[in-house]
């Protein structure tokens, strides 16, 4: 009969054999050649079977020759793997890592200290029935107190840090803040620990950085430090001297990996200006499309660009006054071709799928064309009355989706203005997009007070259901009249006997973004309402459970910021 190769605690020979050989200990001479003789004859009699290979060491195993071998085969294999245990060395220590880095930011006030640790320790208990319940969900104030900790300088406790970047790496939303809060000895930690390696790639991981005052200090990181930190160090000398830092990248450009100059690259928005667009153009060639689509995209945002005046000079030639209609309006040719020269300047003449070829030209074209073109091009109108023109042959839609990305792109409040028409406006019949992503992107492009106005107005004229994307680019805290027209909103839809758990997405937003000040406004809703026949079972019960859970969230805001702005400890010791 054969056997099967396991030792009686069930192990394979095999791999007793590879465990018993790992590193860190140390085999041969130290077990002896007899004995590793013998290993070798157990394992293979068991792979091959005692009636085949008939195994020697079992002796003293009571085996008599043709009887009994599969059982003293086990047994000697089990003496045998003890004996190889036993006799194993511990191999050399490995060195010791070198010490963490100073970090001589401030220390977090014990009371912000024991607030972190809680909100690292998790989320408040589900409430019976699958609803949130009334207590606050502290998973969601944590990239809050982030960001307000970093506002303040301090520094994370070192008891803290493996905790905090157990956070960030199961959430890719707090791994800047996060990281930055870490700082130097984040990054050391990160080191030491496979499964924190993503702090190396992030470009909050920068660690600490030279003084950029330092000229030797700079160029050794940046020819010798981790990516993360030479995406940092660019951020940090551009914001400084963006022609230095543009100088910096170009001495390495060339051998850098494709990936790499792609970040690289996307790092010079900040501080863009005529001065990159020599590097940017030079960037057109690349042999990475990714590349040579952000540099387009870059040189498009820069309207004085050799890049912008090609753009423009094409999209003038398919967009423009219709002569032959009765009223002015706006006809459209789209491009019949993509050729070389187009592709080189960013467009992509591919289509997705869905997409017809012309129109995918068409809005390309014009989202990179400067939108100083368009004046010109229509008998000098402004751009709300370029904006009101009708757009014959259905293009309406694809053009003016094409000229909110441009306003996005270029960051032109007054194409954004013109596009977004008035708030009162339904969104079905605004005069540039009656999408709410898009009308969000335009918001962005607004200084904080008018667009928190606009969106004010929008939600007094419409209610919550459509103002959800709107809400999120707005300033926080909200800042007056736009907190009190979410408050009041939401009391109407409380009132009017409204499907409660439409509104979980902008409660949750509220919670967070509402200024805790509020709170005292919102006492008063936090009762459970009396509930009128035709309105959902349970609505009013929600509506008081998820009004007390606002008002303790804003309470647990406001003393999250007397926390962090409390006596910070005066000893400089280590936390």
């Amino acid at each position: 009969m054969e056997t099967d190769p396991k030792t009686p605690d069930g192990m394979l020979l095999t791999a007793d054999a590879d465990a018993d050989t790992g590193s860190g200990a140390s085999t041969g001479a130290d077990v002896g050649t007899d004995e590793a003789g013998v290993w070798e004859e157990l394992v293979t009699s068991a792979l091959l079977g005692t009636d085949r290979r008939t195994p020697t060491g079992v002796a003293g195993f009571g085996a008599v020759p043709g009887a009994d071998l599969p059982g003293a085969l086990l047994d000697a294999a089990a003496l045998h793997t003890v004996r190889r245990r036993a006799g194993l060395r511990p191999g050399p220590a490995a060195p010791p890592p070198e010490p963490a880095p100073e970090d001589p930011r401030g220390l977090l006030p014990e009371a912000a200290r024991r607030r972190l640790d809680q909100l690292l320790a998790g989320r408040a208990a589900p409430s019976p029935a699958g609803r949130r319940g009334s207590a606050p969900d502290l998973a969601e104030l944590l990239p809050q107190w982030l960001t307000l900790a970093n506002r303040h300088g301090y520094k994370a406790p070192s008891a803290s840090l493996p905790a905090l970047l157990d956070a960030a790496r199961a959430r890719t939303d707090l791994r800047p803040q996060a990281l930055r809060l870490a700082g130097p000895r984040g990054l050391w930690l990160a080191r030491l620990n496979p499964e924190w390696r993503f702090a190396l790639r992030g470009a909050g991981a920068g660690g600490a950085l030279p003084d950029l005052g330092d000229p030797e200090g700079v160029r050794t990181l940046w020819d010798e430090g981790l990516f993360a930190e030479r995406v940092a160090l660019l951020a940090a000398v551009r914001a400084e001297d963006p022609a230095a830092g543009l100088a910096l990248l170009a001495s390495t450009w060339s051998a850098e990996r494709a990936e790499d100059r792609l970040m690289f690259l996307d790092s010079l928005r900040g501080g863009l200006s005529d001065a990159d667009e020599e590097f940017l153009e030079a960037a057109l060639g690349d042999r990475s499309r990714n590349v040579r689509t952000t540099a387009a995209e870059l040189l498009s945002a820069l309207p004085a660009s050799a890049l912008a005046g090609r753009m423009a000079d094409r999209a003038v030639s398919c967009v423009g006054l219709d002569r032959t209609a009765p009223s002015p309006a706006v006809t459209v040719e789209a491009p019949h071709e993509c050729d070389t020269a187009m592709q080189r300047d960013g467009l992509v003449a591919t289509p997705p799928a869905g997409r017809g070829e012309r129109s995918w030209w068409l809005g390309q074209l014009v989202e990179a064309a400067p939108l100083s073109c368009w004046p010109p091009r229509f008998g000098g109108r402004g751009p709300e009355e370029i904006v009101a023109l009708p757009v014959g042959d259905d293009w309406q839609a694809e053009l003016h989706a094409a000229w909110c990305r441009a306003a996005v792109r270029q960051r032109d409040a007054a194409w954004s203005r013109a596009l977004l028409g008035a708030p009162a406006d339904p969104p079905a019949t605004g005069p540039g997009t009656s999408s709410l992503a898009e009308r969000a992107q335009l918001l962005s492009t607004l200084p904080p007070e008018e667009r928190a106005l606009w969106v004010a107005a929008f939600v007094a004229a419409h209610g919550l259901s459509e103002a959800f994307q709107l809400l999120g680019v707005c300033e926080v805290p909200w800042a007056e009249p736009l907190g009190g027209a979410v408050v009041d909103a939401l009391d109407i839809a409380r009132d009017a006997g409204s499907y409660p758990w439409s509104f979980s997405g902008v409660m949750g937003l509220a919670e967070r973004c509402l200024a805790p000040e509020a709170a005292r406004q919102l006492e008063s809703l936090t009762a459970r309402p009396d509930e009128a026949e035709d309105v959902s079972p349970g609505a009013g019960g929600y509506w008081s459970e998820a009004f007390q859970r606002l008002v303790s969230t804003l309470r647990l805001r406001e003393a999250m910021r007397a926390e962090l702005t409390g006596p910070a400890p005066d000893a400089p010791v280590t936390p």
